[in-house]
């Protein structure tokens, strides 16, 4: 994986990058709050020191997450009961709290990474739960079903499927959906198309003020 390490201390970010590297990983390196927030956008995963010289940690992991749905891990020693909350309220996916383990910080990303990327079956095919989506026929399924989707809708719905548990914001779908043609009402249309034809309004959960994602399944 691309991962970029934001991390004010140099001894520490090159100690981790180190042992990412001997995972195989391509790491890169933003010392600031300003170098992270010009530098995720070709990552897989943002391991977020929230103790930054230049901005506020948590208001760098708001900009990531109001942009993309790039998976983040805060890496800190802010430890406090009130510091997770406010990281994970703020859009991180998982907390470390310095010090700690290499092993538990490879266990903690490979559990980030498997919630962020969907079961394939082949590199055409989505499983979520019941949800098939087959790219190469364009064809959408539930509980072996067939959905008759449109153009646009199989494009949202594959947006969101790809990023399960993360929330897609609403600019986001807009610009890789629709490019330059786009309404606010032309995405909550399409929502509302799509959760009456999968069979549940829970398949696409609405996050108000920022974008949509998957639906729990346990919950469908």
């Amino acid at each position: 994986m691309r991962i970029l390490v934001v991390e004010k201390d140099l001894r520490d970010m090159e100690a981790l990058a180190r042992g990412l590297r001997r995972h195989g990983h391509d790491v890169r390196h933003a010392a600031t709050g300003e170098e992270a927030l010009a530098s995720y956008q070709d990552t897989d995963l943002v391991l977020l020191d929230l103790e930054l010289t230049d901005l506020d940690g948590l208001g760098v992991c708001r900009g990531i997450r109001a942009a993309c749905g790039v998976p983040i891990i805060a890496v800190t020693a802010l430890g406090s009961e009130l510091d997770r909350v406010l990281g994970l309220q703020a859009g991180a996916d998982d907390y470390v709290v310095k010090p700690y383990g290499f092993r538990e910080l490879m266990a903690r990303i490979e559990a980030v990474m498997r919630r962020a990327r969907p079961l394939r079956v082949n590199d055409d095919v989505l499983l979520r739960g019941p949800l098939r989506i087959d790219a190469r026929s364009r064809e959408v399924s539930v509980h072996g079903r067939r959905v008759d989707v449109t153009r646009k809708e199989f494009d949202l719905l594959c947006l969101l499927a790809s990023a399960p548990d993360t929330v897609i914001p609403r600019r986001q779908i807009m610009c890789e959906v629709w490019g330059d043609t786009w309404s606010r009402r032309t995405v909550d249309t399409h929502v509302s198309s799509l959760r009456n034809k999968l069979g549940n309004s829970d398949w696409i959960i609405t996050v108000r003020g920022v974008g949509f994602r998957l639906g729990d399944l346990a919950q469908v």
